[in-house]
């Protein structure tokens, strides 16, 4: 398992950009620096909400400390540089995330390795690339389409990977396995998407 934790990441990365054709973009550098900072700050600072019990504590500790959150500050950043054109060539969220989240999972593998959690050593990672790939799919296709309305719908759509990757966990939690795993998959949804329908249909 803390090999799975290890290498999950970078071997989601690598699928995505032989499929797909994405991850090579520039950048790639600054992802693996900011992100190597980023993990190493996280681990000595250690968790930012108590996780407390079994109820809404665990569920918040889920998404700030454990899924969400540290996929999502890697995408805020980029979207920033993008926004300011700081990187050339085609937009590309998810490679971006992905490299930032390679020493993260290294990290964190490490740390979690004396507890030997499924939870932590498989479905986070699981998660992560889950929220990391499906976000950025849903971006491509707000960045592809001119058509308003379907803006819209795809800017909702980001919000699903998120939300369903914090419940997945806190479900797990509950050693509610079925429908933990469930949700999981659920939340993977999109990044399967994104590896079979490689076109974009809307301009």
């Amino acid at each position: 398992m803390i090999v799975f934790c290890i290498l999950w990441v970078p071997f989601v990365y690598m699928l995505r950009r032989s499929i797909i054709g994405k991850g090579g973009s520039s950048g790639g550098v600054w992802a693996l620096i900011l992100g190597s900072i980023y993990a190493i700050v996280q681990f000595f600072l250690g968790n930012i909400i108590s996780p407390g019990g079994f109820g809404f504590s665990r569920l918040l500790f889920g998404f700030v400390d454990l899924v969400c959150v540290p996929v999502l500050v890697p995408l805020l950043v980029y979207f920033f540089i993008f926004l300011f054109r700081g990187f050339s060539g085609d937009a590309d969220f998810g490679g971006f995330a992905l490299l930032w989240l390679i020493p993260a999972g290294a990290l964190r593998a490490l740390s979690w390795s004396a507890f030997n959690d499924p939870i932590l050593l498989v479905a986070v990672p699981l998660l992560w690339t889950a929220i990391a790939a499906g976000i950025s799919y849903f971006i491509d296709w707000i960045i592809s389409t001119r058509y308003i309305i379907l803006k819209i719908v795809f800017a909702f759509c980001i919000l699903i990977p998120p939300a369903a990757a914090s419940v997945s966990y806190w479900v797990l939690f509950h050693q509610q396995t079925l429908l933990g795993y469930g949700l999981l998959i659920f939340a993977n949804i999109p990044f399967i998407l994104s590896l079979v329908f490689q076109r974009r249909y809307f301009y």
